[in-house]
Parts: structure tokens; sequence; C-alpha cells
């Protein structure tokens, strides 16, 4: 099947089967490997992608879904600079280690903060509670999003 759909700023056209998943398409006819393919069911959050402004799991979404589509990955939100404080305070609060799950995380985080501009940390858990790390346990991710809220906060 032929799609279209804008990736991170630039039309893209291309045949793709229709069992073909929006994460392997990126991933395979793009080269845009930042999200990762984890459970493939859904559950980790890995291979989350903003599909028209939402976050989506890659994993769940056919790119034939995606046709018309605008479609923004890890890679759109960073170079574009739209996460770079939320990355420096990954860094800063060490949030992250092995970084499998962190382009999911970051992407989990930057769709709260876009909604909700000063989340408690409670609310911080609840939203990224659909992506999984196995190594941070979580604190320094908490305390990373938090700490980028406050400096927004700050500088509006």
């Amino acid at each position: 099947m032929n799609i279209t759909l804008t990736v991170n700023g630039e039309t893209v056209t291309a045949d793709v089967l229709p069992r073909t998943h929006l994460v392997d398409f990126l991933r395979e006819h793009l080269e845009l490997t930042g999200s990762h393919l984890g459970c493939e069911h859904g559950v980790c959050g890995a291979c989350t992608i903003r599909l028209d402004g939402a976050i989506v799991r890659g994993c769940l979404v056919l790119a034939v879904q995606a046709d018309g589509g605008v479609v923004e990955t890890i890679e759109g939100l960073s170079d574009s600079g739209e996460i770079a404080d939320l990355q420096a305070a990954f860094i800063a609060r060490n949030a992250l280690q092995c970084g499998f799950c962190t382009p999911g995380m970051l992407m989990a985080a930057q769709d709260l903060l876009l909604h909700n501009a000063t989340p408690t940390r409670e609310e911080i858990r609840e939203h990224i509670s659909g992506n999984y790390c196995r190594c941070t346990g979580y604190q320094a991710i908490v305390d990373a999003v938090e700490t980028t809220a406050k400096q927004r906060a700050r500088a509006q």
C-alpha cells in the first residue's frame, strides 16, 4: 500500500505492506532508530511516538493507519530543541542508565508537560506508568520531570 505522512516535518511517501507496524516503518524504512521495540504488545512504552499530536505506541499502530498523519519521533523532538531542557535534566538527575527506555520516557514526559505544566509527583508517576524502566527505579526520572516543570514555570 502507498502511504504519505509527515515525519518530523518532512513529507514521506512509501510503499508498505499492510501489516507493517509504524515503529518498524520508522526504524527500517526511514532509519529513525530512536524509538525502540520492546514488548511489541504496547505495554513497555519503548516505542512511544507522537501521531497527530498524541502519544501512541508505535508497535500497536500500523503504518497504513498513519497515512496522511503527522508523526514526531524522539529524533524530531531532540533535533528541534523541544526537549533539550528535559534531556539535560535526565542527564543531571541520572534518570537514564542503559538508555533503552529513555526515548519513550522522554516522549511521555514531554506529553505530560505539554498538557500539565505543573504536575505533582503523583501525576508524573501516573503519566509515565506505561513506560517501563528496568534500571533507574523511577525516582530519578520523576525528579528530572519535576525539575524540568519547575524550570519551565520560572522561565515564563
